[in-house]
Formats: C-alpha cells, structure tokens, sequence
C-alpha cells in the first residue's frame, strides 16, 4: 500500500511513475556455538510433583551437548535464555519473508552442524550429513559455518493455522545420536504482518516450547531412561508461570525412538488446536505442534504425557496461572 501511494505521488508530481524497489527482507542474525556440557535432569533432586526424592534407579546427571546461544560474534557472552526452555536451543525467529543468519562454531569433540525443519535453504546450508553433502553437513570440531535460510511463504503458517507456528532444528551429521545428545531446538515462523519487531506474533501475549522425548542414556537400562520435559523429569521443569487471561501459545515438540510416542496433557484448561477444542496433543518423534490456550482459571496446574509408564518415569511438570 505503502508503494501504491508513493508510485501516485511520484506520478502526480512528475507525470510518470518511477519504480519503486522493494522494502527488504529483515537478517534474523544468530550466533550458536555446539558445546560439550554436563546436564542435571533434575537439579532439585526431588520429585516436585508427587513430593519426595527422585525414585531409584534414576541416576539424573549426564553428559550432553546443547546448542548455546551468545550475544554477538566474539561468542564470549552466553545469551540468557529462559529457564523453561531447559537444554533446548533458543529459539530462532522469523517473520515470512525474512532471512535467517546463523552463526555456527562447534567447541564440542565431535563433528556437528545444524540442520533447520520447514524453512528454504539451498544444498551448502541443509546441515544434513549423507551422500551427496553439502558444505554446511558436518562441522568439525573447532570449526565454524554461515548457515543461510529463507522465511519463505511456505515456512509460514498456512491459511487455516495460528498467526505463528514452530519447525525443529537440530544436529543430523549422526541424527539418532545428534539428537539424543541434546542437539536440539526450535524455529518459530510468524506471519507475514503478524510479527512484532521481534518476530514474536502479535496476537499472542506468552509463548512456551516443550519437547516430550525419553534421552536414553544408558543403552536402554532404565536407570538412563530420562522420561523428560525439555530435559527435566518429575517436575523439575520450572518457570511456565502465566498470568491470568493471557492467550499462550504452546508450541509442543517430540523427538525420539519408537518409545517416543507421547500425549501431552494440560489439566486445567483446554486449548484450540487444529480447528477443535482439546487437553490432549498427539505427538510422534520429529512432530511439530502449535497450540493456543486462554489462562482464564487461575491455580497451579499438571503437565505431563498420558502414557502410563512415562507419567510413572517422571515425564511430568506443572504449569501455574497466577490471579
């Protein structure tokens, strides 16, 4: 419209139009480093949810690798991000139409890249290691790449979804293994037109990621079967606090093994999801989900997947509306 109205004026004013070139793009520039860390899959120490110590075998403290955001080029200063988001990446960001920049060294011991679900890229900036590769697949340690996206009008939201829906990221130089490691983390692609300067939609007044997935630790012994809420188990993901009539929009993630097949459930309070009103989400591993809830009854309130076995392992957490 903007356009429209310059071309008339210029039209007006000199009797011809003169092209007028387009607004560009906005760069969504990120810096991720791949460390080696070790992760505490419940730092409390207690089972916050039913009360109580973490119940035997679980052994709760692993080495892991996680992609770690920091605040500009010189990769010194670690970008904070917020507690509930646990050993997931943060959150890459776009509005349809943007460009994507990521920054990528690897400090970790092992060849590692990034590899994005459901934005444009071009064979150099898939991150995915197989036959033939490109040169963004496999970063070897101490290395670094440029990965370069597009926010195109099919990473978007179609025309029966929210105004903002979520896509993985994550490692795929050995995906089983770059995943259960911990390589993992979010893309949230807004609407062109919905997104605030930031890119976080507008009509949304808090967001939350959570990924369901069991890490398997220990070679299928149970003792490392980490049943887990963005990397916590029996309620030690903390900080999904809401206040009361706030619209939540819930991005909910799986990844995983055959044994990753979750239902994510929020006692409480239902939320509008592909076109029908549920408290329940299906999820499969590498599944993506976008859900909105209105926080309109106040208390704290239970999180957690319906199978059985993985409510009893501790993939269970709460939520709270505060009055």
């Amino acid at each position: 419209m903007k356009h429209a109205v310059l071309a008339l004026w210029i039209l007006l004013a000199f009797g011809s139009v003169v092209a007028v070139p387009p607004v560009p793009a906005a760069i969504r520039e990120y810096f991720i480093a791949a460390e080696d860390v070790v992760w505490d899959f419940a730092p409390s120490g207690q089972d916050l949810v039913h009360g109580g110590r973490i119940p035997r075998p679980y052994r709760t403290k692993w080495k892991k690798t996680r992609y770690i955001e920091y605040t500009d080029a010189t990769f010194t200063t670690p970008k904070p991000q917020p507690p509930w988001l646990g050993i997931l990446g943060p959150i890459i960001r776009a509005e349809v139409g943007d460009e994507i920049l990521v920054h990528f060294q690897n400090r970790s011991r092992r060849a590692h890249g990034i590899h994005p679900h459901g934005v444009r890229y071009d064979k150099a900036n898939e991150g995915a290691h197989y036959i033939p590769a490109g040169a963004g697949a496999a970063i070897p340690p101490g290395g670094a790449f440029d990965y370069h996206w597009t926010a195109d009008e099919r990473s978007g939201p179609g025309p029966d979804d929210p105004s903002s829906i979520v896509w993985w990221y994550h490692g795929h130089v050995d995906e089983p293994f770059d995943t259960n490691v911990g390589l993992l983390g979010p893309i949230v692609i807004t609407a062109a037109g919905m997104a605030r300067p930031d890119a976080t939609p507008k009509d949304v007044d808090r967001e939350f990621v959570t990924l369901f997935m069991i890490f398997n630790e220990a070679h299928d012994r149970e003792r490392g079967l980490m049943h887990s809420i963005n990397g916590y188990i029996f309620g030690n993901l903390r900080g999904l606090q809401i206040n009361r009539n706030e619209v939540v929009r819930w991005y909910v993630l799986g990844m995983g093994n055959e044994a990753d097949l979750h239902s994510p459930h929020w006692h409480g309070r239902t939320l509008r999801y592909q076109h029908r009103n549920t408290d329940v989400i299906e999820l499969l591993p590498g599944s993506m989900a976008t859900a909105d809830m209105v926080a309109d009854n106040p208390g704290t309130w239970m999180l957690h997947c319906h199978v059985a076995d993985h409510i009893a392992a501790g993939m269970v957490t709460t939520y709270t509306v505060n009055p």
